[in-house]
Parts: structure tokens; sequence; C-alpha cells
């Protein structure tokens, strides 16, 4: 019953298979494999665009390696003040930007709120030598608060990038979920609506370990291969991470499961607002739900084993998280748990 996170759950049974296939026999090292090879054209299919592909093994490399190629050393990059390049990836962006600032912005249920960025756009640091250079945008798909920018929402903020020289990128750990949640296509969400370059989460949605870096204008990922070299992050086994994402795509697994993740989360929202004196925070559009229960009430769930993110300081509001294999029936059995602990009390 660990509601921690989606990074919790095991590999889904499809990944072990296509590892295990991978295994048999041998095959060149990094990256000249015939799976990695199979990568671009496989996600030009599922994307409806040429897309150039690089796989790594965190998301945090995908986001810092990605945003390297966006933004120099003397460039900024804006992102909302609670994503994960901002508070959980410990500098690597400026690291691997080689010094690019990170301008935290505002906004409701995890989402940049557009007009603060362009307050921050109309400071007029552009072309000023005391000024870090606008270079990059960042939105996180799903948000740390389990919301989706819709493709409308997800165009507002590429017009704003084109209008000031930068680039679009997504951080898509949970994009995926996104996907599924607003039921429609990668494309939609993604460069239809300007996304120049996308952080494509597998790991969290039933992989071992795979993320992939997604460019939609090639001749953006020039320097890519020499970053994610100089990063650490060119493995010689490559087609062990290659195999994953090809598995994730072939019969639109990565949707499938993404879809029962959802379908938890949603039957967790609905449980938890018909009990009394709890609430949800914010629309469930993904698989993640923030609930307020109280504080003691929380910590008695703990105590019989379940276990679940406490998200503010006064351990009112807490976050929980349905990976690809929860089932009903462990939904079923936390709803119980609630009900007893809030009628006990």
């Amino acid at each position: 019953m660990d509601f921690r996170s989606d990074n919790v759950a095991g590999a889904a049974p499809e990944i072990l298979a296509a590892l295990a296939a991978a295994n048999d026999g041998t095959a060149s090292a990094y990256g000249d494999d015939d799976w990695s090879r199979e990568l671009d054209a496989a996600f030009s299919v599922v994307f409806d665009t040429e897309c150039r592909v690089f796989p790594v093994a965190t998301g945090t490399a995908a986001n810092a390696l990605a945003l390297g190629c966006l933004a120099p050393g003397f460039g900024a990059v804006f992102a909302h003040q609670d994503s994960h390049i901002v508070v959980d990836e410990c500098n690597a962006p400026e690291f691997f930007t080689d010094g690019a600032k990170l301008v935290t912005l505002p906004g409701a249920g995890g989402k940049i709120d557009p007009a603060a960025l362009e307050a921050a756009l109309g400071q007029g640091w552009s072309g000023v030598q005391h000024h870090p250079q606008p270079a990059a945008v960042s939105l996180t798909q799903a948000t740390e608060s389990g919301t989706v920018y819709s493709p409308d929402e997800v165009a507002q903020f590429a017009h704003l990038c084109r209008a000031n020289g930068m680039h679009l990128h997504m951080d898509g750990a949970r994009f995926a979920n996104a996907v599924a949640g607003m039921n429609v296509s990668p494309a939609a969400l993604t460069w239809r609506a300007g996304v120049d370059v996308l952080s494509f989460g597998a790991t969290k949605n039933g992989a071992f370990a795979a993320e992939a870096v997604v460019f939609f204008k090639p001749e953006l990922a020039a320097s890519f291969l020499y970053r994610r070299k100089r990063g650490g992050h060119l493995f010689s086994k490559m087609r062990f991470l290659s195999a994953q994402l090809l598995a994730m795509l072939q019969d639109g697994l990565w949707l499938r499961l993404a879809r029962q993740a959802n379908a938890r989360a949603q039957q967790l929202s609905e449980g938890l607002q018909r009990i009394d004196g709890v609430s949800v925070a914010w629309l469930v559009q993904a698989n993640e739900v923030f609930a307020a229960i109280p504080a003691d009430i929380a910590e008695r769930l703990r105590a019989r084993g379940f276990r679940f993110h406490p998200w503010t300081p006064d351990n009112s509001l807490h976050r929980f998280v349905c990976a690809f294999n929860k089932t009903e029936d462990d939904v079923a059995g936390f709803l119980r748990a609630v009900t007893e602990e809030v009628g006990a009390a």
C-alpha cells in the first residue's frame, strides 16, 4: 500500500521481456546497436514528425542535458517555482548549462502564470550585458501538483518564447499520464503547440530505468552527443535503455500503463471526496492526488502501513501517486481504512 511515488513500483512485464530479449547475444556498444538505431523512426511515428532521440537513464539527466542545448551559461531559464528542475535536481540544470540562471515563476496548481512570465520578460533584460539573457521556458507535464497544461496553454507559452527569441522545453517525466489524461495526441501536446524539446519519461511509467530526450527541431541537438558523453550518460550497453523505450512505444504500451495509473488516481480522488472531513486540493488530471486529511488521521493511517508523502509542513496536505500496477482493490482498501479512521475520530 505504497502511494509515495510511481518510482516505488517495479518494471512492467513487457519491459522485463524486452530486456531479456536484448540480453540475448552480442550488440555493438555506445548506441551503435539495432535498438538504438530504431529510436528516431519509432518516436517519429508516435509524434507524427521527424524526431532526433537520445536515451539517458534519469529524468535529471534528460532535463539538464536538454536545457544545456537551449541555454548558454549567461542565459535565463524560466520555470515554475515548484518545478522539479528548480527544487529537486541539485543544480544539475545550472551545472550542465554552464551556469544559466533558473528564474522561478509563480502560478496556481503547479502551472506557470503566463502573466508572471510576461512581467519577467518585461523587465528589459534582453540585450543588456548586466543581466542574464532570456533563453528558454521549461514546462512540467504533468505538473508537480498533478495538473496538466492543455495544448492551448502550451501554445500560449510557445508564442511568448518565439516573440522573445527563446526555446520551449517540456519536462515530461509524467508525459504519458498527461497525454492519457487530456486524451489528445502526443503531437498536439508538444511540437504542434510549439515545444522544441521534450524530456520523455518512461521510468515512472513502468520502465526499469530509461528516459528519452526528444528533439522536434533536430538542429538543436547538434551538441547533445558530446553533452551526454561529458555528463556520463553515454552507456556502453545502450541497447538496454533503448530496448525499454522501444517496448514502451510498441502497441501503445506507454499509454495503456498511464491510463491504468490515471484510472486508479481518479478512483482514489472520487472516493476521498465522499469521506467527511477529507478534500482534494487540485483537479486530478493525471496519476497524482493531493488530499487534505487531518494530521492525526494521516498518522494513524501510516501506523496501519499505508505510505504517502506529507506535502505541507503542518502535515495537513498529502500526496498520493498511483503507479501503473496499482489495483482497484489497493485503492478500495485504502479508502476503507480512511473511512474507518475518520469514523473513529
